[in-house]
């Protein structure tokens, strides 16, 4: 629909930085297309102040007049001709993305548990029996069984993560349910809801 008159953002020119709104990039084009230099320059000294009351939450860094010279520097296309009060060189490592994270080389046997409870797990084969093997035993049951309360995976019972140990440590942790008391695991009302949506 093409009434007259009214501008729609879906038919206007892209924001570099759209945190600033159109206005300020109106400013920042309307500064470039000056040609007395020290009218360029204290145009920019405005819109840097309009900048920063703009997006408060820069003043909580260090170096955030930096950043809002960086970023004048860069929605002006490079194109203002000022004297810039701060080295504007690496401006452009602002929209540099971040490596993808390298994943695990071997993938996780038990996602419902998590790498932190294998490795505990893997831990526990290897551990001479006595009180510092049964607190990581305690630790990592009770994990187990709040991980499987979270992701509810089949039931967050304790027959279950007995099972669960004694199988993935090689029978080396067999748990007596007569005599091994569990934390209580409260099952947060978000989690509930997420269940009842699947």
């Amino acid at each position: 629909m093409n009434i007259k008159g009214l501008d729609y953002n879906t038919q206007r020119k892209k924001l570099l930085m759209p945190e600033y709104g159109r206005e300020i990039q109106k400013m920042i084009d309307h500064a470039v297309s000056l040609t007395d230099r020290r009218q360029r320059q204290e145009c920019a000294m405005t819109i840097v102040k309009l900048m920063e009351a703009k997006v408060p939450q820069l003043k909580e860094n260090e170096d955030y007049e930096q950043t809002l010279w960086d970023h004048l520097y860069l929605m002006s296309q490079k194109q203002l001709d000022i004297d810039w009060p701060f080295d504007v060189s690496g401006a452009e490592k602002i929209h540099d993305k971040p490596k993808p994270m390298q994943l695990p080389k071997e993938g996780i046997a038990l996602r419902h548990y998590g790498r932190l409870v294998e490795e505990l797990l893997d831990k526990l084969k290897t551990m001479p029996a006595g009180e510092e093997r049964d607190a990581l035993t305690y630790f990592t049951a009770n994990q187990m069984k709040r991980d499987l309360a979270t992701w509810g995976h089949g039931s967050a019972d304790d027959e279950k993560v007995a099972n669960d140990i004694a199988r993935y440590t090689d029978g080396v942790i067999q748990i007596d349910l007569n005599s091994f008391t569990f934390e209580k695991v409260v099952v947060s009302e978000e989690n509930r809801r997420t269940k009842r949506k699947k």
